[in-house]
């Protein structure tokens, strides 16, 4: 039977950055099926009683340290975001919109590439629309979708969920009811999936 990872996501987490240049590589290996879920962070953050790194200086000067060698141990590319942390409501409503649109796939590439590489604010949503026009991606129809009450609800329905089973944070995996949180532990990601 073909293993299931639940991936849950904020395209606002340098972490599930990482994770995501790497889950292909994982899944394909372990012949497993990937369910990228999109969260609202800052959701999760509040109901948990958890905060972002970005607002303990100490942790935050690490944690960047640590992101970047873990970049270069992957291979990829990563850069700081100078616009960190970013509110990223309307990204993660759009990532909703862009699996109803079937591009879920080339929005994701894009919105993680633009912060996490190429340093661009897609917290301002001029900024936003423009970015995603250059990438292919029709913003028309993306924009309509993420202002319906569907599209809304959904996020609101997936962030309470992930509370529900525990998640805390970004990026987390659940495998046959096991929680595994960060990007440092893919390799626990992986024998979840033997």
């Amino acid at each position: 039977m073909t293993k299931k990872v639940d991936f849950y996501f904020d395209y606002g987490s340098p972490a599930t950055y990482l994770a995501w240049t790497q889950i292909d590589k994982i899944i394909k290996n372990a012949n497993a099926e990937l369910n990228m879920i999109p969260m609202l962070l800052g959701g999760v953050f509040k109901e948990t009683g958890n905060s972002s790194p970005a607002f303990i200086p100490a942790k935050s000067k690490w944690m960047n340290k640590d992101l970047k060698k873990h970049a270069e141990i992957y291979g990829v590319d990563y850069n700081s975001n100078s616009f960190f942390p970013i509110n990223t409501l309307n990204l993660m409503r759009g990532a909703i919109a862009a699996r109803k649109m079937n591009i879920f796939e080339k929005y994701s590439e894009a919105i993680f590439t633009g912060i996490w590489v190429k340093d661009v604010n897609l917290g301002d949503i001029p900024i936003l629309q423009d970015y995603l026009n250059k990438n292919g991606i029709d913003t028309k129809e993306l924009f309509s979708l993420v202002q319906s009450d569907e599209i809304k609800t959904s996020l609101i329905k997936n962030t309470a969920e992930a509370v529900e089973k525990g998640v805390f944070g970004a990026p987390t995996f659940i495998v046959n009811n096991e929680l595994i949180f960060g990007q440092d532990r893919l390799e626990f990601l992986k024998l979840a999936l033997k």
